[in-house]
């Protein structure tokens, strides 16, 4: 059987050599990140949102090959909607809100993930990641006076100082160095960054190994995630299987104990388990394989993602067991959180110390995905004799018994809430919310109108949320105190980017000013708000602070705190 190419086209591109001196670029750069995957191009972006330009280096000559990363979260795509690349995403992806489990031929669990008429983002869209590394370049092209990527570029050597790092790089045009003043590691799980620098990722490595294989089936199955224990096409392991664009499946299926990984990837000892699968589903169409590796389950992280002047993201900072679809979403949530810091700190509106603020709350949020990602690992692949036997009973006892069923939920990833971050202002015991997100959680999605020069259009909260500080101020009308209107122009004086919104529970024809509307009633009582109600929101739309009667000064102290760390 002959293998089928991807539907999609990778272009290639060339490298390039600067103007240099003796071997040396002659001109020293603000930031260079280094991997132009996912996580580094959505680096890229974020910074060029603040007018931070960067120099993004790629060994490679295109972007991806092969399915890899394949689910995006609402989460990412909120964020990949931020960077001005969402459109494509939306296009071309196949979105999906929950998922079958079943134990050899009978279904035991039918999930579902929270899916309301505030959400303007579906739970999760499929998209193979040359898709998603192919509409982020996209739009770092458009900003190519900011974006400087520069294709075949390989770095063999970094020397790092407390101002800055030279990087020696090979391209096959000639080698030579570059100065700059910041290096973001964006540069995946062999990370040559990580390897020069002498640290290593720590935590659990796992024995159970996955086959995954992208085939070309046209099939008009509906997209959810189907995961199958102990089939008959695999006896004794697991298959989990994923729709995506353009007639491309993302099958995965678990070795067995004793299998020799360099003979189970041959196309011949491939095919028959695949065709046995269909054959399973009731799948009858003709199918190509397209693509085949093999996968380690990893729970890994660096302890520190801060390393003086070098910062790490994605797969070089940690490695995620794909079960729950922690990757490269947790990648693209380290490089929103890292963009707006290192924008703030390049151009002199904060300390350093704001990107101490990074390694803590991405840390954290590593060891959450790395706990939930452990959780369902055990699941998939179990580690030993006593992992398999809870297995086998919980698997069995689910076929009858709903309340087991929960054991089974792959706990899909989700946003996380940075409710230790220090950057947080603490909230005053009098005056307690009794609704609504807490400081270091990202904004509940709403549906609501926003009014603009007497034009009213439907919109949702998140609209509101672009790469600036935003301060959500609830009254009836709309209409904004002179403190925080001050405060709005001293800020702006300052090149601060802050933003004052107002959100009114009512329409006022007469209010001239541009407002939000809560048309539907609902968001006030969501975020626990009334007239005076303040929230004021980080430039990645986690919550840095809420008052219920705020001054402007509490605004501008929570602000203050934040940069100055």
């Amino acid at each position: 059987m002959e293998f089928k190419t991807y539907p999609f086209t990778a272009k290639k591109y060339a490298g390039q050599v600067p103007k240099l001196d003796n071997g040396i670029e002659t001109k020293r750069h603000a930031v260079t990140i280094v991997g132009g995957g996912p996580v580094g191009l959505a680096v890229a972006l974020g910074l060029a949102n603040h007018g931070v330009p960067s120099v993004l280096i790629e060994a490679d000559d295109s972007v991806c090959y092969g399915s890899r990363a394949i689910c995006i979260s609402r989460r990412s795509l909120e964020i990949i909607e931020r960077l001005g690349a969402v459109d494509g995403f939306l296009k071309t992806g196949l979105p999906w809100a929950g998922g079958r489990s079943f134990y050899r031929d009978t279904e035991v669990l039918h999930f579902t993930m929270p899916q309301d008429d505030n959400q303007k983002l579906p739970p999760m869209v499929n998209l193979a990641q040359y898709h998603i590394e192919q509409f982020l370049l996209d739009a770092a092209q458009q900003k190519s006076e900011l974006i400087d990527i520069r294709w075949q570029t390989k770095v063999t050597a970094i020397e790092s100082r407390a101002d800055g790092a030279t990087l020696r790089l090979s391209t096959p045009e000639g080698d030579y160095s570059l100065n700059t003043d910041w290096v973001v590691a964006c540069d995946g799980g062999r990370s040559t960054i990580r390897e020069a620098l002498g640290l290593q990722l720590k935590g659990t490595s796992y024995e159970g190994r996955y086959v995954i294989v992208d085939i070309e089936l046209d099939s008009d199955r509906p997209t959810e995630r189907l995961a199958y224990f102990d089939p008959s096409s695999n006896p004794g392991s697991t298959v989990l299987v994923h729709k995506q664009p353009d007639n491309v499946w993302r099958i995965d299926y678990q070795l067995r104990d004793g299998e020799d990984a360099e003979q189970a990837v041959k196309p011949e000892n491939v095919m028959p388990r695949v065709q046995s699968l269909l054959d399973m589903m009731g799948e009858h169409g003709a199918w190509a394989p397209i693509w085949i590796t093999i996968y380690k389950a990893n729970a890994l992280t660096l302890e520190s993602y801060r390393h003086e002047r070098v910062l790490f993201g994605g797969d070089a900072a940690h490695l995620v067991p794909i079960f729950g679809v922690r990757g490269a979403n947790s990648g693209i949530d380290d490089a929103d959180n890292l963009a707006w810091k290192l924008a703030f700190v390049v151009r002199g509106l904060a300390s350093e110390g704001l990107l101490d603020s990074y390694s803590d709350e991405r840390v954290f949020a590593a060891h959450e995905n790395l706990s939930y990602g452990t959780k369902s690992t055990e699941f998939m692949a179990p580690p030993s004799f006593a992992f398999e036997l809870m297995r086998k009973a919980v698997l069995g006892l689910a076929i009858k018994h709903e309340r087991v069923r929960s054991l089974i939920n792959p706990r899909q990833t989700s946003a996380i809430a940075y409710t230790a971050s220090p950057l947080n202002t603490p909230e005053a015991q009098s005056g307690a919310f009794e609704a609504g997100p807490a400081p270091g959680a990202v904004l509940t999605e709403c549906s609501l109108t926003i009014v603009e020069r007497g034009n009213a259009r439907a919109a949702h909260l998140t609209d509101l949320i672009t790469p600036r500080f935003t301060a959500l101020h609830f009254s009836e009308d709309g209409r904004i105190p002179v403190e925080f209107a001050e405060l709005e122009a001293t800020l702006q004086e300052k090149k601060l980017p802050f933003k004052l919104i107002p959100v009114a529970s009512h329409l006022h024809p007469e209010t001239k000013s541009d407002h939000n509307w809560d048309h539907t009633g609902r968001l006030f009582a969501m975020y626990g708000a009334r007239p005076g109600t303040v929230y004021l929101v980080r430039p990645d739309g986690h919550v840095l602070g809420r008052w219920h009667a705020a001054a402007a000064a509490n605004v501008a102290a929570a602000i203050h705190h934040a940069l100055q760390m």
